[in-house]
């Protein structure tokens, strides 16, 4: 018997007929779900049957979530395009845009898992100088599998990886129309995809189900909408008191993933696009502007820089 632990489990993102091997902290997870559909076998001759009965015939689409550090190698400059990169497709003469899809696998000590068609729902990048930069990507995917042990041959051509990986510490510098922005205490972003599966289940299949293995998954699904937005925290002084209840519907924001040697390393520039700020009061006042993207251009256009 052999037990298999997340410390040894390995990332693989298979896309475009290439394998990619993603490093990634402890934060990994995925799981799939069925959906139970209860009903009441009460009657009106027979009032004792109090428990419900149950039908299961779909699954809930797959989730999963990891947190990579970005590197000054950009070994994972794959999976900021997955987040932020859309494709053309055409159905029935209407143009329709959506997510980049991809195919995941974990390996573990005795196991494969797969989870196919994914696609990226959220990133979160968090500005932190006390850890590593990293972004937080979480996804669906259609079905979650054991595509063999921990032996199985990953399809895909294996890109090569950098012989080093070197993670870095940043602090956020930030830019908001004329508005003073120093002591800045926090900063994050979260790129949100927001996705809704189509309808997937229909009577005729429903009746044929009798296990996993046969059961109706999810298989496409129509992006919403798109929403860029984050939150900056500055300690209160005199020199920004006066912006404690200011807000914008029409400005333009910046923030820059400073090295601790002072280099810019990743940017990203929000132009148009809206804040309201708040007052918190604690031990040291601050104030938190809560920022969105209101601009229609490519998201990955606005990463101006990721060198």
């Amino acid at each position: 018997m052999s037990y298999s632990f997340l410390k040894e489990s390995k990332l693989f993102i298979v896309y475009g007929g290439n394998k990619y091997r993603i490093y990634t902290d402890t934060a990994l997870s995925f799981t799939q779900t069925f959906a139970e559909d209860s009903y009441s076998v009460k009657t009106l001759h027979d009032q004792t049957k109090m428990i419900e009965g149950t039908n299961i015939t779909k699954a809930n689409p797959a989730q999963f979530s990891f947190s990579t550090p970005l590197t000054v190698e950009k070994d994972e400059s794959l999976v900021m395009d997955l987040l932020s990169d859309l494709v053309s497709t055409s159905v029935a003469e209407i143009d329709t845009q959506q997510l980049k899809a991809f195919d995941i696998y974990v390996q573990t000590g005795s196991s494969t898992f797969k989870i196919d068609s994914c696609v990226v729902t959220s990133g979160n990048f968090a500005f932190n100088p006390r850890a590593q930069f990293t972004v937080a990507i979480e996804g669906q995917g259609t079905k979650l599998s054991r595509a063999g042990n921990e032996s199985y041959t990953i399809p895909g051509s294996l890109q090569s990886e950098s012989s080093t990986r070197t993670p870095l510490q940043v602090y956020p510098e930030v830019s908001v129309d004329s508005l003073n922005m120093s002591n800045i205490l926090t900063a994050s972003i979260q790129i949100q995809n927001d996705i809704q599966w189509n309808p997937f289940d229909t009577l005729h299949e429903s009746l044929a189900v009798t296990n996993s293995s046969n059961a109706m998954f999810p298989s496409t699904y129509t992006v919403e909408k798109r929403t860029v937005s984050g939150a900056i925290q500055q300690y209160q002084t005199d020199n920004n008191i006066t912006q404690f209840d200011d807000f914008s519907s029409n400005s333009t924001i910046s923030i820059t993933a400073k090295t601790m040697q002072g280099t810019s390393f990743w940017k990203i520039e929000l132009n148009p696009a809206m804040y309201t700020a708040r007052m918190d009061a604690g031990d040291v006042y601050t104030q938190t502007y809560d920022f969105r993207s209101t601009s229609n251009t490519a998201i990955g256009t606005q990463i101006t820089q990721y060198s």
